[in-house]
């Protein structure tokens, strides 16, 4: 595998050479096998091979050992070569160095890879409460990104009572959780203040239920006071939307990827956790048709496939999708090849919409949702429909648009009132 990289043979030797050559090798292979560029190989192989030098100088003798060496490692290369940076600059030499070190230790060493995993957290209350995850996900059916909300939340919650001496449950009182909402609210903003108090007063909920408490004292919670339908929807206009997609080049592979994940976006408001569940079984060709299936509460949407957004996807597939087995329909473009996250699809809307220069707050996939619904505000069609239409699962939540149709608004105030019910 080293000869399809390196031409002369003494650079082929001098890599075998080394005490951990066949680990190297190995990785070599196994970058190859994930589609990484030659550039990673050119880059990653010299530093693993000084790697193995400076390990074998620490007086390391077997594979098993390396793990050890890995942070003084790091340490040496940096100051060798990243002291006179600033400090940003040496932080991004550690971690390159650090991260091709670590992946060639969890290829070659398999042990390592369960090792280095970064452990999972623990449930909070697991012995006075070892039922609520389970009942948060079975009874309440919510998704693992909720679940993981609230046992953020309440990990705070249950250090919170360990400090202050509380370590029973059946002894909180309105005034214990009055003062850990209190300190709270100088970590957290608004939202996460809602979400704080929201995850507390369903646990407390569940516990009074459960009897691990004498009385209900979800009431005892105050979130902050939210008036119905006071912020306006974060959307940008028509111009502006054609700004940002002139900005995506689309001769590139990524580009022609975005371009479609944009469209999507825009077309059909969809979230971005929708869009990354998007499958090659979800587009009906023959009957022009796109499945979404990944939405609130396990519904699935049917829709026309537009044709623009079909060409687009099309030009993906064609000129910019990897070849993998996997059906998911989008992926990242550099290796590993592996299928995009939401996180990643509401990061590169935010990506454009600050590449075009579009001011917008919390710019994100929610600001093109929220771009779709106006768009039908401004046609006329009923909220109902547009509430269909982009999934929502209340009526509220389409209600606040209704402060944005601005025609209707207009026709209200220059009326002479006749037509109000």
């Amino acid at each position: 595998m080293l000869e399809r990289y390196f031409i002369r043979p003494d650079t082929v030797d001098r890599i075998r050479a080394s005490w951990i050559g066949e680990p190297i090798e190995r990785y070599v292979g196994w970058l190859t096998e994930h589609r990484y560029s030659t550039r990673n190989v050119f880059r990653r192989v010299p530093i693993l091979v000084r790697f193995g030098t400076f390990a074998a100088g620490r007086g390391a003798t077997r594979w098993d050992e390396l793990p050890a060496h890995v942070d003084a490692f790091v340490a040496d290369w940096v100051q060798a070569r990243g002291n006179q940076a600033d400090p940003a600059t040496r932080r991004k030499v550690g971690l390159d160095v650090r991260n091709a070190v670590e992946q060639m230790l969890t290829v070659a060493l398999p042990d390592h890879a369960a090792t280095n995993r970064r452990p999972h957290a623990p449930d909070p209350f697991r012995r006075q409460a070892a039922g609520f995850f389970t009942y948060l996900r079975e009874e309440r059916g919510l998704r693992d990104a909720s679940i993981r909300h609230y046992g953020h939340f309440l990990r705070g919650f249950e250090g919170y009572l360990g400090r202050v001496g509380c370590h029973d449950l059946k002894d909180l009182t309105p005034l214990l959780l009055s003062a850990f909402v209190t300190k709270s609210a100088g970590r957290f903003g608004r939202t996460a203040m809602i979400g704080l108090c929201s995850a507390l007063r369903v646990f407390l909920r569940y516990l009074h239920r459960e009897r691990a408490v004498d009385r209900d004292l979800a009431h005892g919670v105050e979130p902050p006071q939210v008036y119905r339908l006071a912020e306006l929807p974060r959307s940008i206009t028509w111009d502006e939307v054609r700004r940002m997609l002139e900005t995506v080049d689309r001769r590139a592979p990524v580009g022609r990827r975005d371009y479609a994940i944009l469209l999507l976006l825009i077309t059909y408001g969809l979230r971005a956790r929708e869009v990354a569940g998007l499958t090659l079984d979800d587009l009906d060709w023959k009957r022009e048709r796109l499945h979404v299936r990944e939405r609130k509460a396990d519904h699935v949407a049917l829709y026309p496939l537009s044709p623009i957004v079909g060409e687009a996807i099309v030009d993906y597939l064609r000129q910019g999708r990897p070849q993998t087995a996997d059906r998911h329909l989008f992926f990242r473009h550099l290796a590993p090849h592996r299928p995009l996250t939401y996180a990643a699809v509401s990061s590169l809307a935010s990506h454009y919409l600050h590449k075009a220069g579009i001011p917008v707050h919390r710019a994100g996939s929610h600001t093109l949702r929220h771009t779709c619904v106006q768009r039908l505000v401004d046609a006329g069609f009923p909220l109902k429909t547009i509430g269909d239409y982009v999934g929502h699962r209340s009526a509220s939540s389409t209600e606040v648009y209704a402060k944005v149709a601005i025609e209707t608004l207009r026709n209200v105030a220059l009326g002479d009132g006749e037509a109000l019910p």
